[in-house]
């Protein structure tokens, strides 16, 4: 499982890629997430305009394991939802790092992100 290096990843698995020059950061979750989650079939994601808090429940992913809750790795205002995703909940599992990201985000504040040699860590073993 290969981690992109541009990326920067939390502890709940969520990825975040760089901030363009807008402030806005794409979201999703990791490889890792979309392997132990197994087949997504189901995703809520954040409302356009909805202000979402780093750590705090932000959405939810429902799989045939389990429903997780998608956790807000920063703090901002969601200015796009990926509806690809919502009519197509596999992308996820399929392409989690490409077609399958989940929101875009302007960002608010500062966060709290590993690399993704911090988060290979995080995931080993």
């Amino acid at each position: 499982m290969s981690n992109p290096q541009q990326l920067r990843y939390t502890k709940e698995h969520e990825w975040v890629s760089e901030v363009d020059a807008d402030g806005v950061a794409t979201v999703g979750i990791t490889e890792f997430a979309a392997n132990a989650l197994g087949d997504v079939v189901y995703a809520q994601l954040p409302e356009v305009g909805a202000t979402i808090t780093a750590g705090e429940s932000c959405g939810e992913l429902e799989s045939t394991k389990s429903v997780s809750d998608l956790f807000a790795p920063v703090d901002g205002e969601v200015v796009e939802a990926n509806q690809d995703v919502v009519d197509d909940p596999a992308l996820v599992n399929t392409a989690p790092f490409e077609g399958g990201w989940l929101f875009k985000v302007k960002i608010t504040g500062e966060a709290d992100l590993l690399t993704a040699d911090e988060y290979a860590a995080l995931t080993k073993g």
